[in-house]
This record gives C-alpha cells, structure tokens and sequence, in this order.
C-alpha cells in the first residue's frame, strides 16, 4: 500500500478516485461480460467451420482416387487460383476486428469436352474447402483479438475490485480515524487551555 497523508486534502482525494473507481467499475464489469460472450461465440464459429471442413473432406474422398492423374491436378489447381480474399472490419466492445467477406478466384473455365465429368463438381468442392480456410483464418484473428481485449478487460476489473477500491477505502478509514483523534485531541487542548486561563484569571 502507498503511503498516504493524513491531511484533509489527502482525504478528498482518496474520496475522489474512490468516486471515479466506482463509477467505471460496472462499464468495465459489463465489458468484460460482452467480451465474454464474444469469445464463447467465436469460438463456437471456428467449431462449426472446422466441422464444415471435415464433412467436405469426407464428401472428396470418394473422388480422390481421380486425382492420380497430373493433368486432372494441374486443371484443379488452376481453377482454384485465389485473386483476393475480400475482408471488412467490425467493431464488438470497441474493438475493431476483422471479418470475413468472400474469396475471389482468378477467371477460369473448364473445357467440358477436354476434362473429366467429374470435374466440375471437383473444383466446387475444392473452392468450398478454400472458402473455409480463409473464413477460419479470419475467425480465428478474431478470437485472437478478442481473447487479448477479454483479458486485458479482466486484468482492469481485478484491479479495481480487488486493490484499488479496497485500498482507497482502508485510505478513507484511516485517514478519517487519524483526522478525528487529531480533532479530539486539539479539543482536549483547548479545553485545558481554557482551564488553565481561567485559573490565572482567578488568580
């Protein structure tokens, strides 16, 4: 604990940060319970793209054996081509994170009489795959971010609940105790003061 003054001026000032204290404490407590509703949701994205994804590798496996052939790979690889991935910015308890728009992939068309009929579906299949990837890449900065906030939140709301508030009313009461023992003791004085003046006067 710092060392205090136990003056009247000390007094109003611990009197003050406790005011101030008090009064962002609920905005923060609130905070921190939006962050964590947040990163609950979040969380429960990247679980739910994580299953996407294992549900369409297990819809590829079955054609997976098509792509023994180097030209079925090369044709793959090149319709999946990413030209951009398109992102935008969201704002959740003051924080801005990123989010997910689309990816666009570069211009290609496949030659329906060159290619393997199962081709088409093939390239959807592996542009979802590449969808999702991205859409984790983004939800998981987003996590990331709002873990840190979350924390960082948390770390303020202990701070205040647990050491400052706590402190700066110990603060109040000790300063008030000393201040009033400071004032009985100058009443006492002035009293024996008084006595002793009237005694002379007697005198």
């Amino acid at each position: 604990m710092a060392k205090i003054k136990f003056t009247k001026q000390e007094l109003k000032h611990q009197q003050d940060a406790k005011k101030q204290f008090e009064r962002f404490l609920p905005i923060l407590q609130l905070k921190k319970q939006q962050l964590q509703l947040e990163v609950r949701l979040s969380a429960d994205a990247l679980n739910r793209n994580l299953e996407a994804q294992r549900r369409l590798q297990f819809d590829l496996a079955p054609s997976l054996g098509f792509f023994d052939d180097p030209a079925t790979v090369e044709a793959v690889r090149d319709a999946i081509q990413i030209e951009r991935v398109e992102t935008g910015e969201g704002n959740i308890a003051g924080i801005a994170i990123p989010t997910y728009d689309k990816v666009v992939f570069k211009p290609f068309s496949l030659d329906l009489f060159a290619t393997e009929w199962f081709l088409d579906d093939a390239v959807e299949m592996m542009k979802r795959a590449v969808e999702l990837r991205e859409e984790y890449r983004v939800i998981s900065r987003q996590h990331e971010l709002l873990s840190k906030e979350l924390d960082t939140t948390s770390q303020r709301v202990n701070l205040f609940e647990k050491i400052k508030l706590p402190e700066c009313r110990e603060n109040i009461r000790r300063i008030g105790i000393m201040l009033g023992d400071a004032q009985t003791a100058s009443v006492a004085r002035s009293k024996i003061a008084k006595k002793k003046s009237s005694a002379e006067a007697v005198q």
